[in-house]
């Protein structure tokens, strides 16, 4: 190949010797490791991705460097640039992506969900120009992991066209895929062996698989071995929607609708990429606002809900990273810290001076802080003895303690507390090493900070204590341990900014023998937060059963009100959970209870179609037929939502067909037609609904009907009676209704009957 001068963008082969000599790793996997390097002639970064050795003996890397020559000369805005070969080094020479990975970045801080939509939407473009090319080119490793993102977090696609089908390679296609680590975005069709080569559905499935990634910020099948995956999407399950956060705004439903089909069983119906960039191109437009990304150190509190504090139970905090200084004078402060960047220890602390101890780099970090960071006790103790300040803070608060526990370096905790590290100092917003550490799980160190007079009271700037952080995170033995040295008083007392107290957090995310542990040393099972909300509140919304059970047998009360007025048991019917609505029914709830809008336990359940709870509720007392706000009952909800299924079990137990909601006396047959719920309006007409009811404005189900077009509703009210000469009040039958909206099938049935 021959060697060619010019820009970045020329595809060229480089010498080892064409980069500075500081390489800088920023990615390993199984076949490959990812350099950040810098060019010598054009000062450009560039990643270099060096595969390994094993694999160039069997021609892989001789299919990478055909294949490079055509993927170079691609050029879109969404796909990664690759400039040239490094033959030397069996690598591949790219575009450098200073934001890493996207499986990074959700792992690592909350994105806002107009920017979880434009990342879609930039991933869908991307996969769309590949797509587009003639024959199609397929990526067959599309994951998170390959979605990089720039200096402003757009997003690139990489790693496309580097995994090929061959004739009859079905099952070593498949080892490929699961050797690096995509059993999650693999297709079902791909398991069964099937002798067809992958075609644009198999990226589009893993498209579907990402779109989850974003919205849930989670890890499909976590925990889930290859054989479990395997049986799952074979038997058509898929990754769970509920764990899309609950406080997502209305277009999210579309943007879930998109990725169902993304990942439908049947290849055939899975969309083209053609399509969803143009519905996800809708959808992220109607929520583009500025400012991305939060860092999510105390969750997502931006983003109001009714309980704003339940978030992701993982704290994250950016650490600080060793900054890259390409400098030859490696006695200089850069080169110092070139030094422990290459983890070249024993250079660093050879070349380390005083003067370098009080050297202030950006952020004010000092080069006690980087020391830290490098995790080398040798090189720590090196520079304490120079003079260090063990408690100097960075730009933010971070002490080199609070890095050394980020980090879980217990020996160089231990050595920083042993030179007067002060185990009380928190950051600039009072987080001290033991809100870190509990946050984290590490109780090892928890032992240490506390025998070191670490404050277990302590409060960082919205009142949270370790303790909170313990519970809300589920680290039972840091809960033991923070319990130890705590007063009783203090355990039941302890509250936050918004009055939550440990027994809340532990309720909220289902830690059994935490809440239990709580409850054991005199925490109030009925302390209510500023939105009156009790831990019994909170458990049975979020589905923990046995959490639930372990608070009424201490006490708790099923029948307190929030500040809407919502019991325990409206939240269980509210989500569905009917065991937890049989148990609080068992323990005394009110079936009736009604919120301040006047909606019980059942009007809630038929609202979002939860038959089985409807029918727990009505076998303990709950009335079918109450009426809440504006004088609906279930039965009118259930029919609006189009729950058919509810409708019937409503109707079974006796629901007034009949009854009229107060402002516009629609009936629920009314409503029925309204929603074009064809199997609410059957399942009502067999109950004996009235069909020529008349509503405040005297129009009839069948007037409703025929405004809504739907042919299957009008034939069956003309066959049951429905009389086609009613006038409403402005004077129109429902043939003139159907006329004025131009629906003229209905007009033709209207004027010749069924």
């Amino acid at each position: 190949m021959d060697r060619l001068d010019g820009s970045p963008g020329q595809f060229r082969n480089f010498k080892k010797d064409d980069f500075e000599a500081d390489w800088i790793k920023v990615a390993e996997c199984r076949f490959s490791q990812v350099y950040q390097v810098k060019l010598k002639l054009w000062r450009e970064k560039c990643a270099l991705k060096s595969f390994d050795g094993a694999l160039c003996a069997n021609n892989f890397y001789r299919r990478i460097i055909d294949e490079a020559h055509n993927i170079a000369k691609l050029k879109f805005k969404y796909i990664m640039s690759i400039y040239g070969l490094c033959s030397e080094a069996t690598a591949v020479v790219m575009e450098y992506m200073s934001n890493g990975s996207l499986n990074n970045l959700l792992a690592s801080h909350t994105l806002m969900w107009p920017k979880k939509f434009q990342m879609i939407h930039e991933a869908s473009m991307g996969m769309n120009f590949l797509h587009s090319m003639k024959p199609p080119l397929l990526h067959l490793n599309l994951k998170t992991s390959n979605i990089l993102l720039d200096d402003h977090l757009h997003v690139k696609i990489s790693d496309f066209g580097l995994i090929h089908w061959e004739e009859g390679m079905s099952k070593m296609f498949m080892e490929r895929l699961t050797a690096r680590g995509n059993i999650s975005y693999i297709p079902p069709e791909t398991f069964t062996q099937c002798p067809d080569p992958p075609g644009t559905t198999f990226d589009v499935y893993s498209f579907g698989i990402v779109m989850w990634e974003i919205l849930t910020q989670q890890k499909p099948y976590a925990g889930c071995s290859m054989t479990t995956v395997l049986l799952q999407v074979s038997e058509g399950k898929r990754p769970c929607v509920e764990m899309i956060p609950d406080e997502k705004p209305p277009e999210c439903d579309q943007m879930v609708s998109i990725m169902n089909q993304c990942w439908d069983q049947d290849r055939r119906k899975r969309p083209q990429f053609s399509d969803t960039v143009r519905r996800t191109e809708a959808l992220s437009e109607v929520l583009k606002i500025a400012g991305p990304i939060q860092n999510n150190k105390n969750g997502d509190m931006g983003q109001k809900s009714s309980y704003p504090w339940l978030v992701s139970p993982i704290h994250k905090l950016s650490l600080p990273e060793m900054p890259i200084f390409p400098s030859d004078n490696q006695n200089g402060q850069d080169g110092i810290l070139s030094l422990l960047s290459q983890k070249d220890f024993g250079s660093f602390r050879q070349s380390v001076k005083k003067e370098h101890v009080y050297t202030q780099f950006s952020g004010k970090k000092s080069l006690l802080h980087y020391t830290v960071a490098s995790g080398d006790s040798e090189s720590v103790e090196h520079v304490l003895s120079l003079g260090a300040e063990v408690n100097c803070t960075t730009a933010r608060g971070y002490t080199p303690l609070i890095i050394a526990v980020l980090h879980r370096f217990h020996d160089i905790s231990s050595l920083l507390l042993e030179h007067g590290a002060a185990a009380t100092q928190g950051d600039d917003d009072r987080w001290t090493p033991l809100h870190f550490v509990a946050q984290n799980g590490d109780d090892r160190t928890v032992r240490l900070l506390l025998d070191k007079g670490a404050n277990a009271e302590a409060r960082e700037t919205t009142g949270w204590t370790s303790l909170h952080l313990a519970c809300q995170n589920g680290h039972e033995t840091v809960v033991r341990l923070l319990l130890s040295r705590l007063s009783q008083d203090a355990v039941v007392e302890q509250e936050e900014a918004q009055g939550r107290t440990p027994l809340h957090l532990a309720s909220a995310y289902g830690h059994l023998n935490i809440a239990r542990l709580l409850l054991g040393q005199g925490a109030d099972p009925n302390a209510s937060d500023l939105s009156l909300s009790t831990a019994l509140h909170l458990s049975a919304e979020q589905g923990h059963n046995r959490v639930v059970r372990e608070l009424v047998k201490n006490g708790a009360s099923t029948n307190s009100a929030d500040g809407r007025g919502y019991t325990p048991l409206h939240l269980a019917a509210l989500k569905g959970h009917t065991g937890i609505c049989r148990q609080l029914l068992s323990y005394g709830a009110s079936p009736d209870s009604r919120t301040l809008q006047g909606w019980t336990p059942m009007h809630l359940a038929a609202l979002r179609g939860h038959e089985a709870v409807v029918v727990q509720l009505e076998s303990k007392g709950g009335s079918v037929n109450v009426k809440g706000e504006n004088g609906w009952t279930p039965l009118h909800l259930a029919c609006h939502q189009s729950e058919p299924e509810v409708v019937a079990k409503l109707l079974a137990a006796k629901a007034d067909p009949n009854t009229t909601e107060d402002s516009d006396g629609w009936t629920p047959l009314h409503v029925a037609c309204t929603s074009v719920s064809y199997p609410s309006v059957l399942h009502l007409i067999t109950h004996h609904a009235d069909v020529n009811a008349l509503n405040s404005r005297k129009a009839t189900p069948l007037h409703l009907a025929a405004q809504h077009s739907c042919v299957p509703i009008v034939k069956a009210l003309l066959l049951n009676g429905a009389d086609r000469t009613l006038v409403d009040s402005s004077g129109s039958t429902a043939v003139n209704v159907a006329q004025r909206c131009e629906k003229w099938e209905i007009v033709q049935l209207l004027e010749k009957g069924c």
